[in-house]
Parts: structure tokens; C-alpha cells; sequence
């Protein structure tokens, strides 16, 4: 395997509004990112990925642009971006951008040409259709709840979107556009900017016609995702994408594609593919998605540990020697991991959060940590729908509860409080002080009440912190190339409380063993005198015993 410095390397996401304010507008900003550096660089990762920055008018907090090359106003300028990305690499840390072209504001520019008039010249920049018999063109349901399609009175006809009514969806299918996003990735690039992630970037080839979803339970809009995810041409696109752009520069990519599948993701990422670095796969995050379409993710059912490790292990054994993986539990979108796969009680959430943690990082792929996971933070168990402020929690709670009535007030307050992404999007905990020393204003999203005991100024002086677990974690992967490039051995799939495997190189075995229960299980997975215990989230080793949520690791 020919060695990319993106797979041995660590990646740090940024979420900017949430991650540290400097002018006490209650809103996290660039100038708060380049202030916390020095403590990214402490954790030892090598990529910072920053969340969109972008101008925006903020209907689904940035990932609606309406100018691809100007920054954000509540997040600064150009100007102190250029001193971020500087300082960025004089320490050693690369940059990573948000690409959101799947669709624009509807304040870009080209938008407001497209909807002028059906002649305007950039008409066919967007996704415009007729209506059918007084209806939408089709029964796609968008992901923010009711239609894909807004009828725009100007011109008679209808554009589609599959987000929010703020975000008309680009059409791929027109030459020019590809040219244009080939020039706006060309221009941050240019900048010295280390690559891109990719927003839902596997919806961008729509089906030809358009037509009809299946909709076999009869809902008010039908599932759109099977119509668009991986689309006949993605890729093509993609091809020409990496032709074009990505192939004259030595960056990393990473597409989210949300309904892929390990065949899929083998032509995205395939060593001589010619296409992406990686995919965000999205198989072990929605294993608790409701199996009713009409409420879709929203649910507080556990996680079972059988069909995680199915379908973590499943990439594992797919994408080796082929392609390439993310390994992530948690992002923007979604649930802090503690709480939606581990133990997140003061009892046990230090211990889960690290084995959770080892569980991820001892497999093959480039490893994500969100912001706040390296605490161990917390969902934040909001109780009032005012302290949300997600759009499309919003927007699911208006069409779950008060229009189609399919379950009540405190149910859906139960799947929010489990689900929503405000969980991942409450402001950083730096320490215990006013508003965790996020902001000397109002924060623009209310706190995690549990700040004064979880935060990083806690878990610096503590040598024994989640911090300083995630550290180490780290610095393993960058010296192992067992870590970095062995196959991997799935033990006892069907296993309910104990995740293990192995990973094999160059004469190398490590087995990895971690208990998801809060109790005490033994196994007998542990032989032999000839291993070293690399790691582990207890102090001690009792060898066949595993205590509530430990994780080993040890090398043979």
C-alpha cells in the first residue's frame, strides 16, 4: 500500500459557532478557533476540520451559503482567516473546509438570477419542474419535513430542495455549474487550505425524470433518500472532480454520503479509483432509526451492540487493501457518542467514553474526534422545546406532533432529547467559570448544565482525564503502523456485551477487547505470556475478568 499522510493522520472537527467566542456576541467565531490552537496542538491531532464559515444567512446555521468565497460576519473576515490558516500550519496542524454543493442559499446570487425567469441564464443552474395536476412535480419528502418541491409564484413552476425551503438544489447535470464549483474549490485551495469534506455529496446525481418515490405506508411524503443517494453519474462528477481539482493538489478529501454502502464506498475511495480519499458511511449511526418512514430517526431505542459491531466490522473487512474508512461516532449531526453508545451517569461515563474511544480508534481508517468528545461531554437533555433550536428538530416536531399527530408532546421530547443535534451543537466546556468560558455574552445556544464538572480545564490537570486517554490513543496511532495498516478479524460476532478483534501486520497481532455492559463479564480471549498491554481504561488487568465498559488492548 502506497502511504498518504491522511491515513496515519488524526482529524479534529470544529464546529464554530459552539467552539470558543471572542467578542462576546455570544457566537463562537474564527478569532476563538486561532485562540484555542495551542490546545487542538496539546491533543496531538494533525487536521482540523472547521465546519461551514462561509456567508450565510444561517436557515441551517451555515450550511446554506450565499457566497462561497466570503466569511461568515458572525465569524469574522478573510483576514483572520488567512492569520488562522498561517498559525494553523506554523504549528503543524492542517486545515480542512466544509464543501456544501449539493445546494446553495437562496440568497446566492445564482439563485436569485434562476428565479428572475424560465429564459434567465442561470435558470438551469437549479432543479425547476412543472407541477402535476395542481400538485408537486413528485412525493419526495424533504429531510426537513413536508415537500422537496416550493412553488415560486414568480415563475409558475416549481424548484426542488431537498433541505430546507432556503436551500434550492444545484443541477449537476449542467456543465457550468461543475465548472463553478471546480473554481470556488480552486480558489481556497489556492489559499493553502489541506482539503475538503463534502456535504451529502453522493445526492448531487438526481434520477432521471424525477419521479415517484416508493411509498409503501402511505405517508404524506415518501423517503427521498433512496432516490438520490448514489446517483447514475456521482461517479462521473466525481472523476471529473478529481481530474479537474482535487489530483493537482496534495489534500485530503472525504465525502458524506449518506444510504452507502462498503461496494459503493470501494469506488469512491479505491486506491486507483480516482475519485475521494474517504467516505463518512452512515451504517452504524442510524441503527436505531425508527422503522416507521414517517418518523424516521426519531427514537430513544439503545443501540444493540450485535448489530453495531456488524456493521462497523463490515466496512473494516470491505475497504481493506481496497479503499480507505472514517471512523467517527459522532459529528455536527449527530448525538454526543457517550450518550447514544456508552454510559453517560457520573458513575460510568469516564470509563465508557474511553472505551468507546479505544473501540474506534484501534481500527483502519483516519479517526474523527468531534469537539468535546476528547471530554467525554454529554447530550444535553434539553426538557423545553424553546431551549432547541435545530432546524430540522423544529421542523420534525411540527410535522411529527402537531400535523399528522403521530406521537405526543413528551414522546417526541424523549426522541429530541435522544436524537436531536442540538445535543452535539451546545456551546464547548472549556472550564467552570460563566458560560463554561465560551462567552462573556449570551451564548447563542444554551449550555449543558453539567459544565462545571465536565470541562477541558478540569481535565488538563488531571492526568487520568478522558483528554488525556484521547491523547494517547493518538500518539499510538501515529508510531503503529499495525494501528494504521492491519487487516482486521472480527471475534464472536454475536456476542451482546463484548466487542473484540484483532488487527494483523507484518507478523503483528493486537487484540482489541471492550465491554459495553455496565457489569462485570468474563471471556477468555486473553492467552499466552508473549503480549504487552498497550492500553487500557483501568489501572489494572484481571486478565478473563472485564469490568463495567473496559477496554484492553494488547499486543502479541
Amino acid at each position: 500500500m502506497k502511504e498518504k499522510w491522511w491515513q496515519k493522520a488524526v482529524v479534529y472537527q470544529v464546529y464554530p459557532r459552539s467552539f470558543q467566542d471572542s467578542d462576546s456576541d455570544g457566537i463562537g467565531d474564527l478569532a476563538g478557533v486561532l485562540q484555542r490552537l495551542p490546545y487542538i496542538k496539546k491533543l496531538g491531532v494533525d487536521v482540523i476540520w472547521l465546519n461551514p464559515i462561509y456567508k450565510s444567512p444561517d436557515k441551517d446555521n451555515g450550511y446554506d451559503i450565499s457566497n462561497y468565497r466570503d466569511i461568515q460576519p458572525k465569524f469574522g473576515n478573510m483576514q483572520i482567516f488567512d492569520k488562522l490558516l498561517n498559525e494553523a500550519h506554523r504549528l503543524g496542524l492542517k486545515i480542512v473546509m466544509d464543501l456544501v454543493v449539493n445546494h446553495t442559499s437562496d440568497q446566492h446570487k445564482w439563485f436569485k438570477e434562476s428565479r428572475k425567469s424560465t429564459s434567465n441564464p442561470y435558470r438551469d443552474f437549479y432543479v425547476w419542474r412543472d407541477g402535476h395536476d395542481g400538485k408537486a412535480p413528485n412525493n419526495w419528502g424533504s429531510y426537513f419535513g413536508g415537500s422537496t418541491w416550493k412553488y415560486d409564484e414568480a415563475t409558475k413552476q416549481y424548484y426542488l430542495h431537498l433541505f430546507a425551503e432556503g436551500q434550492p438544489d444545484l443541477n449537476w447535470e449542467n456543465p457550468e455549474v461543475r465548472e463553478q464549483v471546480w473554481e470556488l474549490m480552486r480558489f481556497w485551495l489556492d489559499k493553502g487550505i489541506d482539503g475538503f469534506r463534502m456535504d451529502v455529496i453522493n445526492f448531487i446525481s438526481k434520477p432521471e425524470g424525477l419521479p415517484d418515490a416508493p411509498n409503501p405506508k402511505n405517508a404524506e411524503y415518501a423517503d427521498v433518500e433512496p432516490m438520490v443517494a448514489d446517483g447514475a453519474k456521482v461517479n462521473d462528477y466525481l472523476k471529473e472532480m478529481n481530474d479537474r481539482v482535487l489530483s493537482k493538489y496534495d489534500v485530503m478529501s472525504v465525502g458524506e454520503m449518506p444510504s452507502s454502502k462498503p461496494e459503493d464506498a470501494v469506488q469512491y475511495t479505491g486506491l486507483n479509483a480516482g475519485e475521494l480519499n474517504m467516505v463518512f458511511q452512515f451504517d452504524h449511526v442510524t441503527l436505531a432509526f425508527n422503522d416507521d418512514p414517517r418518523l424516521g430517526k426519531w427514537n430513544d431505542k439503545p443501540v444493540k451492540l450485535v448489530a453495531l459491531k456488524e456493521a462497523l466490522s463490515r466496512w473494516q473487512q470491505a475497504l481493506d487493501g481496497k479503499g480507505w474508512n472514517s471512523l467517527y461516532w459522532n459529528n455536527h449531526d449527530r448525538a454526543r457518542a457517550v450518550s447514544r453508545f456508552g454510559n453517560d451517569s457520573p458513575q460510568f461515563r469516564v470509563k465508557s467514553a474511553k472505551m468507546l474511544a479505544t473501540t474506534l480508534h484501534m481500527m483502519q481508517g483516519t479517526p474523527y474526534i468531534y469537539q468535546g468528545e476528547e471530554l467525554g461531554m454529554t447530550n444535553a437533555h434539553f426538557t423545553d422545546l424553546k431551549q432547541y433550536q435545530d432546524i430540522e428538530s423544529l421542523e420534525a416536531y411540527h410535522q411529527i406532533v402537531d400535523k399528522e399527530g403521530l406521537i405526543g408532546h413528551d414522546t417526541m421530547m424523549r426522541y429530541l432529547a435522544t436524537e436531536s443535534r442540538d445535543n452535539a451543537r451546545t456551546p464547548m466546556q472549556w472550564d467552570d467559570s460563566k458560560n463554561a468560558g465560551f462567552t462573556d455574552g449570551k451564548p447563542w445556544l444554551e449550555l449543558n448544565k453539567n459544565y462545571r464538572e465536565i470541562n477541558a480545564a478540569k481535565e488538563l490537570r488531571d492526568k487520568d482525564s478522558v483528554f488525556y486517554f484521547y491523547k494517547h490513543l493518538i500518539d499510538l496511532r501515529h508510531n503503529s503502523d499495525l494501528i494504521v495498516y492491519g487487516n482486521y478479524i472480527e471475534l464472536d460476532p454475536e456476542d451482546d456485551e463484548i466487542f473484540a478483534y484483532k488487527r494483523q501486520y507484518e507478523g503483528k497481532t493486537l487484540l482489541v477487547i471492550s465491554n459495553f455492559t455496565s457489569k462485570d463479564v468474563v471471556r477468555e480471549y486473553v492467552s499466552g505470556t508473549d503480549r504487552k498491554l498497550v492500553i487500557s481504561n483501568y489501572d489494572d488487568d484481571l486478565g478473563s475478568k472485564l469490568r463495567p465498559y473496559e477496554s484492553k488492548v494488547y499486543l502479541y
